[in-house]
């Protein structure tokens, strides 16, 4: 499309606009908007209840149509005087000619936006009776016609459209140019484009998966109960049928970023970052905060059920510093004695609200980012007075419902979120038990163990890491350099726990860990040499704790 071909159409003056929406936020002032504009409004549904709730007259589609909704609300806008009125070209002759014929009056402005599918699908996963009833189909019918015609039809699908669709009428006589309407044009095809890949991609997962349930029935009908050890360690295996057909990857760009890892590489965000972070203080955000930040939320989504309060400190994606404690000001003690050189230009998040004393106690480094659900007056008239200094509203939690896509040199990995603990197993395997407060501290050592890079071994007493071994080739090299750390920083090791994010495939990781003075061990187990690595730990006198799942992070 050249701006030559843009250049030779004329505005469009807005007569009548066409308004249906899932979401009505900002609606109310853009209906007056257009009244005060002299512009006739048609509406359907929920949305011209609103409108008249606004003191707006509205005319409903049925009116027009002659012919009312119908299936339950199935059939509304699918009808000739409303499509023709979005697809006629008036100076086409003979659209001309037919629209006076049949009675047909054009459309200038139509305002759509569509049935929430994705949210319909994650309120109530698995039912697929809602995730159809909530496929939008005239919708997206009105937007695809609409955007096609953007010659003399001007289409806004998302309220953060209307101010700019304001200011246009205002400063142009309600008349709207041909670059906005094209803008828009696209926008809208990327959505209905968005919009068809996410219900492509839910049914496919749904038939796939009841597809693979009838053939396990059909397989276990008429077989013993009992299973051997590789048809039960088959079983755990990721069906085929989980994953998708095809990989439709359709975000819109949320923003440019200054640049990538590095000053030479483009970057940009897409998608809805502000759904989770609200960055209300300081620069913008850059790549590798994102990827820091991203990073730190993910870990803390794992201690939404403790009551405890969480510090995490993050350098380069990689926690350096994790601890619960009673109070804010204690969870950032307990995290930063782990290692006090890392944190320096990382990033520190609170699961909790920041106060005044913890406020002090961060300032006195140099913190890149502090995320926080909130923060006191007192906190922010000291955290503020750093411009270059980011604070980040946490608005909410990863829930681990969105899969993981990485490029790679020909193609893309996708995975589903290494989501929660749900249905692990907690086997003492050897002859010494964990106490209590050693159970309380393996557990969190575990959860710290799956969001370091593997090979990943934790050090913690008393809740609260004291060693990080992060991204070695090898577990022993791991759990040396997180023992290590742990002595230039003043811990003793001494009766402390230690958490493997895989097996250990050898007795030498754990005889290491023995060593460093651990007297507890938390590891998925399925070695094929576990006998061994338990009998070392009954003669070290070490408890050991299987989970039967790893948790790589590579």
């Amino acid at each position: 499309m050249t701006s030559e071909y843009l250049n030779q159409l004329p505005d469009v003056a807005v007569e009548r606009a066409l308004i249906s929406v899932s979401d009505k936020s900002g609606l109310p002032e853009l209906v007056h908007h257009l009244h005060d504009a002299g512009i006739q409004l048609i509406s359907t549904g929920g949305t011209a209840r609103l409108i008249r709730e606004a003191g707006i007259p509205v005319t409903d589609v049925s009116e027009i149509t002659g012919f009312p909704e119908c299936l339950g609300g199935r059939v509304k806008t699918l009808h000739p005087k409303i499509h023709g009125g979005l697809l006629a070209r008036p100076a086409v002759s003979d659209h001309a000619r037919t629209l006076d014929e049949l009675g047909i009056h054009p459309i200038q402005l139509v305002i759509v936006n569509l049935y929430p599918f994705r949210e319909a699908v994650q309120e109530r996963p698995g039912d697929a009776e809602h995730a159809i009833e909530n496929i939008d189909i005239g919708g997206p019918a009105m937007v695809r016609a609409s955007a096609k015609n953007f010659e003399n039809v001007c289409v806004v699908t998302d309220p953060g459209q209307y101010a700019e669709l304001v200011e246009e009428l205002d400063q142009n006589g309600v008349k709207i140019r041909s670059a906005l309407r094209a803008k828009f044009a696209v926008q809208a095809f990327k959505l209905t484009a968005s919009y068809d890949g996410a219900i492509s991609d839910t049914l496919d997962m749904m038939i796939r998966d009841a597809g693979l349930a009838a053939e396990a029935a059909r397989e276990n009908m008429g077989q013993d109960k009992v299973q051997s050890q590789d048809q039960s360690q088959a079983n755990v295996q990721a069906s085929p049928a989980s994953v998708p057909a095809a990989l439709n990857i359709h975000t819109p760009v949320y923003r440019e970023l200054r640049y990538g890892e590095n000053p030479h590489q483009p970057a940009a965000i897409y998608g809805n970052p502000d759904q989770y972070i609200d960055c209300f203080h300081g620069k913008e955000l850059s790549y590798n905060n994102y990827l820091d930040i991203d990073a730190a939320l993910n870990l803390a989504a794992d201690f939404r059920q403790d009551n405890a309060v969480l510090c995490a400190i993050f350098k380069h994606s990689l926690p350096c510093g994790v601890a619960l404690a009673d109070s804010a000001e204690r969870s950032w003690e307990k995290a930063f004695s782990t290692d006090t050189t890392s944190p320096f230009g990382g990033i520190v998040l609170f699961n909790r609200p920041v106060d005044g004393a913890t406020a002090q106690k961060v300032d006195q480094i140099f913190t890149e980012i502090i995320l926080a659900p909130s923060f006191t007056g007192e906190a922010l008239e000291l955290l503020q007075k750093k411009q270059n200094r980011r604070l980040i509203r946490i608005l909410d939690w990863p829930d681990g419902s969105v899969p993981l896509v990485r490029s790679i040199t020909g193609g893309y990995l996708w995975q589903r979120a290494d989501s929660g603990f749900a249905g692990e197993k907690r086997e003492v395997v050897t002859r010494v038990q964990p106490g209590r407060e050693q159970m309380e501290t393996l557990e969190f050592a575990w959860a710290v163990a799956k969001h370091v890079k593997s090979n990943a071994i934790v050090y913690a007493r008393d809740r609260q890491t004291i060693g990080v071994g992060t991204g070695q080739p090898n577990r022993v090299t791991a759990s040396r350099i997180a023992a290590g750390n742990a002595k230039t920083f003043g811990h003793t090791l001494e009766g402390c726990v230690v958490a493997s994010d895989a097996f250990f495939p050898f007795a030498d990781g754990l005889e290491e860990a023995a060593r460093a003075g651990a007297k507890a061990v938390i590891q998925p187990g399925g070695s094929v040499r576990d006998n061994e690595v338990i009998a070392k730990a009954d003669e070290l006198g070490i408890a050991m704790v299987f989970t039967g799942s790893r948790h790589f992070r590579h």
